[in-house]
């Protein structure tokens, strides 16, 4: 009888822990946290002095005894103990606005393709040390091609590319299990450092992560586009030493991030290359789906169509498919049961 109680009151969750952003999904509530995965540390104290957007405010702005850090490098747990206190501070802020006083929630996770046991040990005691009841992993590109809608319970050819910001993760699904893979460090914080490599070498131009991830969302394309953009960027000039602004348009921006585009696909083409050819005939009638933040580059989904002539669609909200999917999970055992990470079943590509 109480643990039905408890059952009802209970704030199970869902959690995308991301290399750039952690989105937490509340059952009955939706997604309550979408925040940067950065964490600023007083080293004098070890002390956490902030958690997500206001972490990352502080980016490249502390003196040297704050040093702000992302935890997660492509989808794995770089630092245990910032990621345990980031996943508390998260826990906790679910919590802070509820009477709620009894059992720990039970969490369900995703988790990049590639994750060891030991990574995964590190997922799961993390989260249990910051306050998770139960810890469910899954695979983050089963996670998006669920929530994409793709008909991974079939026995047809399911193709979903999950761009984040630490790695990029091809897969191809099929009767609720991945046929082949391949999992790559190459996404949004690689197109980043393209643009703040192009800056330096082009331009003399010192780029903060920051400025750069911005020009990408506000002009960054894959194809040329039917009109030019422009936007300022500003850094430091490592000739005079001085803060300068140079506007750089889309066309730059494309030649910057090109090489680490034409990887991602030519890694698309190669998982097609060893995909049965039963499922590939699947795969061709029933397209490519793209989710993760950069689905959202202008063009991409137009350049992988015609790189591999196939069709290719965008999911639904492709930010959040993952963490959104964790959040069903919780009211459906059965689907569930059939695609959480166990330790015996994970080969390597």
């Amino acid at each position: 009888m109480f643990e039905k109680l408890f059952g009802r009151l209970r704030k199970d969750i869902g959690i995308d822990l991301g290399t750039a952003n952690t989105l937490v999904y509340v059952k009955d509530r939706g997604i309550v946290i979408n925040e940067p995965s950065v964490v600023a540390v007083n080293t004098k104290t070890e002390q956490i002095l902030a958690v997500g957007n206001e972490a990352k405010e502080m980016l490249g702005k502390t003196p040297p005894h704050i040093v702000t850090t992302r935890p997660l490098i492509s989808g794995i747990i770089s630092d245990f103990e910032v990621t345990e206190k980031m996943l508390k501070y998260f826990i906790d802020k679910v919590y802070e606005d509820s009477i709620n006083f009894m059992s720990r929630p039970r969490v369900v996770i995703g988790a990049p393709l590639e994750i060891t046991e030991v990574e995964l040990k590190a997922i799961n005691d993390a989260a249990t040390n910051a306050g998770a009841r139960e810890v469910i992993v899954v695979q983050e590109p089963m996670a998006a091609a669920i929530g994409a809608r793709m008909l991974i319970r079939e026995p047809i050819g399911n193709f979903i590319v999950e761009i984040g910001g630490g790695t990029s993760e091809i897969a191809v699904i099929s009767l609720s299990g991945i046929v082949t893979w391949k999992s790559i460090p190459i996404a949004g914080d690689e197109l980043n450092k393209n643009i703040m490599q192009y800056a330096r070498e082009r331009f003399n131009l010192l780029l903060g992560e920051k400025q750069a991830e911005e020009i990408k969302i506000k002009i960054g394309s894959a194809i040329e586009l039917g009109e030019s953009l422009r936007f300022p960027m500003r850094g430091r000039d490592l000739v005079t030493g001085l803060p300068k602004e140079i506007m750089i348009d889309d066309s730059q921006v494309r030649e910057a991030i090109t090489k680490s585009l034409r990887t991602i696909i030519e890694n698309i083409k190669a998982v097609l290359e060893i995909t049965p050819p039963e499922l590939v005939a699947d795969i061709h009638e029933r397209g490519i789906v793209l989710s993760g933040g950069g689905a959202l580059l202008r063009g991409f989904d137009q350049l992988i169509a015609r790189a591999t002539e196939i069709p290719v669609r965008i999911a639904d909200d492709p930010l959040t498919s993952v963490v959104r999917v964790t959040g069903m999970l919780l009211d459906d055992e059965e689907l569930l049961s059939e695609i959480a990470i166990k330790m015996d079943n994970r080969k390597a590509s």
